[in-house]
């Protein structure tokens, strides 16, 4: 199955990102990964730093003549602020108030460090960056098995609307990628521009929700004979380690506890063209843990970065004064940013489940494997 590392920090040279067992065959180029990075850079509420980082990645192993191998590949994105950094000396970066809401003072503990920022470099959403590029990769062998990945925002600080309507999001979702906000309502894209400009003014931040689609992935991935092996586990998991993700919920989620079981578990039917299939889909596409054969679908809730303008009250790690916390350049609202990460971390678990169910080494192999098991469950 895929498995990576990443390494890097901040404002460090690079981040690095080493992945292993990628199928063989897969056409993969630079630009393919660029363009989830790209993605990942554009929102509304960004701040300075996006205007000084246009991420590039460079493929250094595992690739050759435009095709995976099946070698580690190890991908590489250039710091571009390492330049404004590196004459720095560790004095001179030296912080020792933390931030409330960020890593900085548990890692500080944790790791017997006297130095911030010898925490916030690696903690820093920086580092979401080399995942993204590993989920362009492994979207990009999901691509050759009809899986798809879409996202949309739909709450920015308690501005809202309802977009329950999945098919709508698919069948516009060119106007999506094209929305700063990732959104499809008019109304709510100006309102919570507004909303942004203003708690920009403040010196806040503001967080929010978004949806994330997954289609194509076949019934039965995932398992409910063990903990560790339930596909919304480790979905869940996938999201809730990006920075700033503090909650996710499955279809209805948290609606669900307001109704009754003849109100929203799935009804299931039958059709010699379509196989088993649902009219509803409340339960998000995943039962006991496993596919359901329906689009994968979650909500997941971004906090408000924790890094102010105007700092909150902490106190010096050094001293034990009470210190306004410190301030780095920062954004005011990253929901946008954060939807296309986590369609990125996903990506990767689905490649991990739907290798750990169908093996093969090569994408011709996985491909066969799928269409026996497709054919096999029809009967």
């Amino acid at each position: 199955m895929i498995r990576y590392l990443t390494a890097g920090e901040s404002h460090n040279k690079e981040l690095i990102s080493i992945i292993d067992n990628i199928p063989s065959g897969i056409e993969l180029s630079e630009n393919d990964i660029n363009k989830e990075l790209a993605r990942r850079q554009v929102g509304y509420g960004r701040g300075a730093r996006m205007k000084i980082e246009k991420d590039n990645a460079e493929i250094i192993s595992g690739v050759r003549g435009g095709k995976t191998t099946g070698s580690p590949i190890a991908i590489k994105i250039k710091n571009k602020d390492w330049e404004n950094w590196k004459l720095k000396s560790y004095e001179d970066t030296r912080e020792s108030i933390p931030r409330p809401g960020h890593a900085d003072l548990s890692g500080v503990l944790k790791y017997n460090l006297n130095n911030i920022r010898d925490v916030l470099e690696r903690s820093s959403a920086r580092e979401t960056a080399s995942r993204v590029a590993v989920g362009a990769v492994a979207k990009k062998v999901l691509h050759y098995l009809n899986i798809k990945f879409y996202s949309v925002v739909f709450n920015i600080g308690g501005i809202s609307y309802k977009i329950d309507d999945i098919e709508e999001i698919i069948d516009k979702y060119e106007e999506i990628e094209s929305s700063d906000l990732r959104c499809l309502n008019e109304e709510f894209y100006n309102e919570a521009k507004a909303l942004i400009d203003n708690i920009k003014k403040e010196k806040d931040t503001i967080g929010g929700i978004f949806k994330v689609i997954i289609r194509g992935v076949p019934v039965g991935i995932g398992d409910f004979t063990q903990w560790d092996r339930k596909l919304d586990a480790n979905l869940a998991r996938a999201i809730l380690s990006i920075q700033g993700i503090k909650g996710i919920e499955f279809g209805e989620g948290f609606n669900i506890a307001n109704k009754k079981g003849s109100e929203i578990h799935d009804e299931i039917f039958y059709s010699p063209e379509k196989g088993y299939f649902r009219k509803s889909n409340n339960a998000g596409g995943i039962e006991g843990g496993m596919s359901n054969g329906e689009d994968i679908v979650f909500n997941a809730i971004m906090k408000p970065i924790p890094t102010l303008m105007q700092p909150l009250k902490s106190v010096d790690i050094i001293t034990k004064e009470e210190k306004d916390a410190i301030k780095e350049r920062s954004d005011v609202s990253v929901v946008p940013a954060a939807a296309v990460i986590a369609e990125n971390v996903s990506a990767i678990e689905i490649l991990k489940f739907i290798q750990l169910k169908f093996g093969g080494d090569s994408i011709e192999e996985i491909k066969n494997n799928i269409d026996g098991y497709l054919k096999l469950i029809r009967k």
